[in-house]
């Protein structure tokens, strides 16, 4: 049964098993760095349907069954599917889902959402409120840039410190037992604000709240950096990176450098793909978590990993009434095999 560790921490005891997991991409994120990791390469960012938000519904999907697919079990051995997105009232995940026939709770942590739907499944299948849970979720360059800035069609210019929300999506399935990376630890992030109300400063806005939740971990459990290979970010791009750093060496005497891992700088040739800060969107952090990273945990390359999602919990309203923006970051440990 999962044991609470301080105000923030759960230790699962029975340390739950990612049997199997995917990440699809579309075409720009498969011209990327990564372009072998991933399971499926969509060229068409329509993946054949007549909008954007019913293409991301189909990528979410995609990813979901894959996983499904590669853990060996059927759509009726789910007990619970864990799932969210950034476009409004999650539809990305509930239209996308709808006819899998899997009991399902929708989760809003903006871009944090695949750090927070593992951590959910973790805790259901170590708790035995599930004997199986998949983790899931998804963000489309296109349907996230006509929700939260501008049409395509309007042609702006984007900032030097503009992320480049990924069109992709990640699904792990997570059983009781069995073959696979384990999910040891799991801690909920707090919000912060830090008033930042640049909608392209996305970095700058999450940064502070992944210092917050690595530093409550560290804190919670009396574990040193030491013990881990990687630090891994969902999405603060090359700004927010730096200023994780720098906030985590003044304010908490932690010194990640040399082992900090960003999912945003990762998933594109920053300087040849036109991305300025690097990647973002749920989806950034799912694609390459599921695959490079899982990839490497179970070959034992890697032994140890912290994966943490950050998420701006901002919305077209709140952003429209002159709003700061609220950040969280939800972290995961995740082991080798």
């Amino acid at each position: 049964m999962p044991e609470k560790i301080g105000r923030q921490t759960v230790k699962l005891k029975e340390s739950p098993v990612i049997i199997a997991s995917a990440g699809v991409v579309g075409k720009k994120e498969g011209d990327g760095p990564l372009k072998n990791e991933f399971d499926l390469i969509f060229e068409d960012g329509r993946m054949g349907e007549d909008s954007w938000e019913k293409a991301e519904s189909a990528l979410q999907r995609a990813a979901i069954e894959k996983a499904i697919e590669k853990s060996g079990k059927a759509k009726e051995d789910i007990d619970m599917l864990f799932a969210g997105d950034l476009l409004g009232q999650s539809i990305g995940s509930t239209f996308g889902v709808r006819g899998l026939g899997i009991p399902f709770a929708g989760l809003f942590g903006a871009c944090s959402t695949m750090a927070l739907s593992l951590a959910m499944a973790g805790v259901f299948v170590d708790s035995n409120a599930a004997k199986t849970a998949v983790a899931a979720t998804s963000s489309h360059f296109c349907s996230a840039e006509r929700q939260f800035r501008l049409p395509l069609e309007y042609g702006g210019q984007r900032p030097p410190q503009a992320q480049w929300t990924a069109t992709a999506a990640g699904a792990a399935v997570v059983e009781k037992e069995g073959k696979g990376v384990t999910i040891e630890a799991v801690t909920y992030g707090k919000i912060c604000d830090m008033g930042v109300t640049d909608a392209n400063n996305m970095g700058a806005a999450m940064a502070p709240a992944a210092a917050d939740t690595i530093a409550a971990y560290f804190r919670e459990t009396g574990e040193s950096l030491s013990e881990f290979d990687h630090i891994v970010t969902g999405d603060l791009g090359a700004i927010g990176s730096k200023l994780l750093a720098e906030l985590l060496n003044s304010e908490h005497r932690l010194d990640i450098s040399g082992m900090h891992k960003d999912c945003g700088t990762m998933l594109y040739n920053i300087d040849e793909q036109d991305v300025n800060s690097g990647g973002s969107g749920c989806g950034c952090s799912a694609c390459v978590v599921c695959t490079h990273f899982m990839r490497r945990l179970k070959s034992g390359e890697l032994k140890k990993i912290l994966f943490v999602g950050t998420g701006a919990l901002m919305s077209t309203v709140s952003s429209q009434q002159g709003e700061s923006i609220p950040t969280v970051a939800h972290a995961v440990v995740l082991k080798g095999v």
